[in-house]
This record gives C-alpha cells, sequence and structure tokens, in this order.
C-alpha cells in the first residue's frame, strides 16, 4: 500500500527538477499523476514536451499510471483545461502541487517590465490559476456533499521569504505565493481544503543559475548530497496525504531538514495616546530599529 493510493495530483513544471522527482515519488507512493510541463527553458523561452513525455514515461514503466499535459498554467484557459484533463482521465481531483517557474534575474535598475510581467506571470498567476479551477471543482463537490479531503502544495522559495537581490521579480512572486498559500488555507477549509507552501533547497536549472549557488549546489563526489530535488519531494508526498492535517504553513525543505516558518509579525512598538509629529517621532522612532547582531 502507498502513502498516496488512491489519490490523483497534479504537479506543474514536472518535466524536470523537483517537479520530476515528486511526479515519481507521488507515482512510487500510488498516486496517478499528471505530469504538466509547457517545456520551456529555464528563461521561460520555448516549448518541448518531450520531458514530461519522458517522466510519465518512466512512470509507466515503474508500473504507475500518468499522462502528459503540456498547458500554460499562466494562461487562464490553458490552466482550466489542465484541472478538467485529470477530472476526465482520472474521474477526480485531489491533489494540486504548483512547482512550475521561471528566472529572469536582473538588479533592479536593469530589469524591464517584460522581464518583470515573464516571471510575475509564470510564478504568481501560474499558482493562481491553476487554484483557482481547481478550488471551484472542490466547492463543487464539497456543496454535493462529496467528502473532499484535498491538498494544494505551493512552491514559495527562501528567496522570497528572506529577499535576495537580483531577483526583485521572482522574490516577489515567491513572497506573494506565500501569502496567497494562507489565503487558500483560511477561505478553502470549508470545502475540505488544505494549503501549503515549501521553500526547497535543491539542485534544479533555476539554482545552478541564481548568482552565489552554482558552486554551492553542486553534488558531492561522497556522502549524502543534501542538494538532491529528490530530497524535499517525500515531503510533498506527506502534505498531500489524504490524512496530514496541516494547513496554513510554509516549510523550508532541504537534504534532510524541514523547518516552519514564520509569517510576518509584529516587533518593536512606540506608541501614545495621541497623534506622532514629525519632531517628536524623529526623537522616538530609532526605537523601531531591529536590534543590532
Amino acid at each position: 500500500m502507498g502513502a498516496l493510493d488512491g489519490r490523483v495530483a497534479i504537479i506543474t513544471g514536472a518535466g524536470r527538477g523537483l517537479g520530476r522527482e515528486h511526479a515519481l515519488l507521488f507515482a512510487s507512493e500510488g498516486a496517478r499523476v499528471v505530469v504538466n510541463d509547457l517545456g520551456g527553458d529555464m528563461h521561460g523561452e520555448g516549448g518541448d514536451p518531450s520531458a514530461a513525455m519522458e517522466v510519465v514515461e518512466e512512470i509507466r514503466a515503474s508500473g504507475g499510471d500518468a499522462v502528459v499535459n503540456g498547458e500554460n498554467v499562466a494562461d487562464w484557459n490553458g490552466a482550466q483545461r489542465l484541472i478538467q484533463q485529470a477530472i476526465d482521465t482520472f474521474g477526480e481531483l485531489h491533489v494540486l502541487v504548483n512547482n512550475a517557474g521561471i528566472l529572469r534575474d536582473r538588479v533592479i535598475i536593469n530589469m524591464t517590465e517584460a522581464e518583470w510581467d515573464a516571471v510575475i506571470g509564470v510564478h504568481l498567476k501560474g499558482h493562481f490559476a491553476p487554484t483557482h479551477h481547481a478550488a471551484v471543482y472542490w466547492r463543487e463537490q464539497s456543496k454535493a456533499g462529496k467528502d473532499v479531503r484535498a491538498s494544494i502544495i505551493h512552491t514559495t522559495s527562501t528567496s522570497g521569504l528572506f529577499a535576495n537581490p537580483g531577483q526583485a521579480n521572482y522574490d516577489s512572486a515567491k513572497s506573494g505565493i506565500a501569502t496567497l498559500s494562507q489565503v487558500c488555507a483560511k477561505e478553502l477549509v470549508r470545502y475540505g481544503v488544505r494549503s501549503n507552501a515549501i521553500a526547497p533547497g535543491a539542485r534544479t536549472r533555476l539554482t545552478e543559475a541564481t548568482p552565489g549557488l552554482g558552486d554551492a549546489v553542486k553534488a558531492p563526489d561522497e556522502g549524502f548530497d543534501v542538494w538532491h530535488p529528490g530530497n524535499v519531494s517525500p515531503f510533498v508526498a506527506y502534505l498531500a496525504t489524504e490524512g496530514c492535517a496541516i494547513t496554513g504553513e510554509c516549510f523550508m525543505v532541504q537534504g534532510g531538514k524541514v523547518q516552519r516558518a514564520q509569517s510576518w509579525k509584529g516587533a518593536e512598538t512606540i506608541e501614545r495616546n495621541e497623534r506622532w509629529t514629525v519632531e517628536d517621532l524623529a526623537k522616538e522612532a530609532g526605537k523601531l530599529a531591529a536590534p543590532k547582531a
């Protein structure tokens, strides 16, 4: 018996990297998988379905059940077709793993509007559009009296949580995804849907191209490869299981480590029972600065 027996899962960006590892593990745990990948390069250019087809063939060769989907998740109607394909092919849908993404790194003063729009589109809209259409389906199922036990796993990034210079578009999208996941958890709980986000630490086309990470993520000559993308997949699969009760959280996952990330919270405060003046704030606002290490 697999941990995901009977579950139908869509995994976006599943032709390579993290998505590929997720798809293979999900299938090995008994899930029927829709392997979505537009087939573009890490900048979002081009389109080649061969990588996704290879993942599906590998799953089928191992006795699993999977189909290819080549829709653009940032396209509203394409995202709807993606959700519908899972339902038409397998009769239902239980899990959505939003994983697709691209990079177009540039410092703010050099970044173009097109570079901003492309990354925000693929990451943020590419998470929202499939989520919207899946949520509509699950709401209909819930209202029809079905016992929905669905799960959405979103992919954020430590760059989005902690800000990485040179990636304003990527970081902004990833921060938005972490918040979107929390909104999903609060809005969709009434329909039996859980939502969580992961910030993976893994060797992918994106991390290999990130300034300062290229050498760090290389596989070691021996010993545990903490950057292997397959290390992240078991926790994603756990969040997708029917019995998992976790929702509304964000986790940093790398190697053998899983750490919950805290959301924004209040810190230093100044307060009085009347409106502040600029002069008085100039005297007191220094107390709002974070303590120096």
